[in-house]
């Protein structure tokens, strides 16, 4: 069952790596660029965060005691929620881009990152209430969790698309804390 939950938890992933710079060009705009550096250099930490946990979860995904796994997981939800919230500090900390319509972006992406955080602080609640004593119970809470992932890979990722497009997206692309980290690698959902 915890296949599935990794499988669900790549497709989140995917909207942390819509920050992880896209674009690709050449405006040079120093504002722009500025403004690009500083959400970089807080974006890397918060970026290997969230994969450690989905490695953690990985790792997991045979884990034959439920309460081991129930530990996982929450533990590794905790990790993610944080790290969106902080992601969302970065953006709301170095202010509205220096573009047409920046303070309506900036606002729609932090509202994305707090609430894509909430989200996992709720699967992590979920995951704590879980009945580990019976099996196939715990087997059901687990997959009402995977359906919570998959809406939660499918739903947001607008805001942050549009916070990086343009000049945005291009100047974040440059930065080096933007750039996808380097260790294990986010895996593809199969499912």
């Amino acid at each position: 069952m915890n296949k599935k939950l990794v499988t669900a938890l790549s497709g989140g992933a995917a909207l942390v790596l819509a920050l992880s710079g896209c674009g690709g060009g050449g405006e040079d705009d120093k504002k722009v660029d500025a403004w690009a550096k500083t959400v970089c250099d807080d974006i890397q930490p918060q970026l290997k965060k969230i994969q450690s946990a989905n490695a953690a979860i990985q790792r997991a995904e045979d884990e034959q005691d439920s309460k081991k796994l129930q530990q996982t997981d929450a533990q590794a939800f905790q990790e993610i929620a944080e790290a969106y919230r902080a992601l969302g500090s970065s953006v709301q900390k170095a202010g509205a881009p220096p573009v047409d319509d920046g303070a309506q972006t900036q606002k729609a992406a932090v509202k994305e990152l707090n609430g894509t955080a909430k989200a996992y602080e709720d699967l992590k609640t979920t995951v704590e209430k879980l009945n580990t004593s019976d099996k196939s119970e715990f087997a059901a809470g687990l997959k009402g969790i995977v359906e919570e992932l998959k809406k939660l890979s499918t739903s947001g990722g607008k805001a942050l698309a549009q916070l990086q497009a343009g000049k945005v997206g291009t100047s974040m692309s440059q930065q080096k804390g933007c750039q996808r980290p380097t260790g294990a690698a986010v895996p593809e959902p199969t499912a």
